[in-house]
């Protein structure tokens, strides 16, 4: 037993890649899934009620919270980045970048403190491998998701014990927008190949973590930042040392760039 039957969980950018894979966990797991995006999608997950809403915007946060009512979980999923090196492109993209990937997370879980601490809700936000590697292409994006995980120890320590706050720290994910940065399948399977488990993870994975966190099965965790990346990545110097045989892993590609749900691409931003 979950603990999460029939209550209310809300999953930003749920509609869409990682977030459709998170609301269809919550879903399976007997909850009223609610989600936000800015877009309507045009094939709705099925059991989940669609509310837009653009989590940079406090007022459609605020009118989120009012729609939503009272709710057990929120699953800050919403963000995401296109390739964009740290010196290419326009100063406003990359901050519009960090934005989306931390301020509004912060946004998102201000607007939901009440609801959570009247309920001894939970709070999990979606981060990435990027916060803790560097990664080459996409800067900006990775920074924000290390400020996330700092964001997450910070809200855990305040929050507690009424609030338990933890984000997954997932890999690379296959996705319909897999193809933005690794072209094409057999880039994305050659990619897969570099972590142990040989393949990336499927969305309802990543939602399987975020249903676990959620759940009275983790009671006792908060603050914890769960790496769901199918044994992580190599260093890179035993591709090097293995020659020619070695097996993909040399596009500097973001080993969670494909996970796009509810994602930006650059002429979103």
């Amino acid at each position: 037993m979950t603990g999460l039957d029939g209550g209310t969980v809300l999953v930003t950018g749920g509609v869409r890649g990682v977030g459709r894979g998170v609301s269809a966990a919550f879903a399976h797991a007997g909850a009223h899934v609610v989600a936000c995006a800015r877009h309507a999608p045009a094939d709705p997950p099925e059991g989940v009620r669609f509310v837009r809403a653009d989590i940079r915007d406090p007022g459609d946060l605020e009118r989120l919270a009012a729609e939503t009512g009272p709710v057990r979980a929120v699953v800050g999923n919403a963000g995401g980045a296109p390739p964009l090196r740290a010196a290419d492109g326009r100063a406003r993209t990359h901050a519009k970048i960090i934005e989306l990937n931390l301020t509004a997370q912060l946004l998102l879980a201000r607007a939901f403190y009440g609801p959570l601490r009247e309920s001894g809700g939970t709070l999990t936000f979606i981060g990435s491998v990027g916060a803790v590697r560097p990664s080459p292409g996409t800067a900006a994006y990775a920074a924000a998701k290390a400020g996330l995980e700092s964001l997450t120890a910070s809200l855990a320590a305040e929050w507690a014990p009424e609030v338990r706050v933890n984000c997954v720290r997932a890999g690379m994910v296959r996705t319909e927008r897999s193809g933005l940065h690794f072209g094409d399948e057999r880039g994305l399977r050659d990619a897969g190949r570099t972590v142990p488990l040989g393949r990336p993870a499927e969305p309802r994975e990543i939602g399987e973590a975020c249903v676990f966190l959620a759940s009275d099965a983790a009671s006792y965790i908060t603050g914890a930042c769960l790496p769901v990346h199918g044994g992580g990545e190599p260093p890179a110097y035993l591709s090097a040392r293995a020659g020619p045989q070695a097996e993909g892993g040399a596009d500097g590609a973001p080993n969670d760039a494909g996970r796009n749900g509810g994602k930006e691409s650059a002429r979103d931003l």
